[in-house]
């Protein structure tokens, strides 16, 4: 897809700042440290639309970005490790709870994933609720580039079998070389109708 405008529309921390437009949504979750920012900046061809930090958990909202001025990206805030105490991540699982509930306009979720590691108990804990719940995910192995093409099968097949996806729908993704670009776009438009 060519994307002629990507811009932050707002954040939100409940349903009252969710868009009210009726556009379709694509929301990316995952892990505090996985590359959120750095897949989006990379498929929209825009460095710096989503800030990347070296702090994970930076992201504290529900960020929403109107692309192409028809669809928005929906950017979680991670989990996991994230340096911020426990109530605040408390309140974090709550709100992306009710926004992956009860947003009526989401289409998708993308769930990425580090393709260097199995996948942590946090990883393991949102896959089943999303499996549970029934909601439309789509899996990214992120930084595929840091793994030789070679050895890439071995660690496809851990992150497959420790979520019970098929190795064949993870998508290898690399923000620093694009590869994965193509198939991600795929997978969003499809889900768009």
């Amino acid at each position: 897809m060519k994307v002629v405008s990507a811009e932050f529309v707002r954040a939100a921390v409940d349903e009252g700042g969710w868009p009210v437009d009726g556009l379709p949504q694509v929301a990316f979750a995952g892990r505090s440290n996985v590359g959120k920012s750095s897949l989006i900046n990379s498929i929209v061809n825009r460095r710096g639309l989503v800030r990347t930090s070296s702090t994970p958990g930076k992201t504290r909202e529900i960020n929403f970005f109107l692309i192409n001025g028809s669809f928005y990206f929906v950017d979680l805030p991670g989990f996991g490790f994230a340096r911020v105490p426990g109530k605040v991540q408390e309140t974090w699982g709550e709100m992306i709870e009710q926004y992956l509930l009860e947003s009526p306009r989401l289409q998708l979720i993308i769930f990425l994933l580090d393709i260097r590691h199995k996948p942590g108990k946090n990883d393991m804990i949102m896959n089943r609720w999303l499996t549970e719940n029934s909601l439309p995910t789509a899996y990214v192995a992120t930084k595929a580039d840091k793994i030789a093409r070679g050895s890439r099968a071995k660690y496809i097949k851990e992150l497959s079998l420790g979520l019970g996806v098929p190795a064949d729908r993870i998508i290898q993704f690399s923000s620093a070389s694009g590869e994965g670009k193509d198939r991600l776009w795929e997978t969003i438009n499809s889900s768009m109708g």
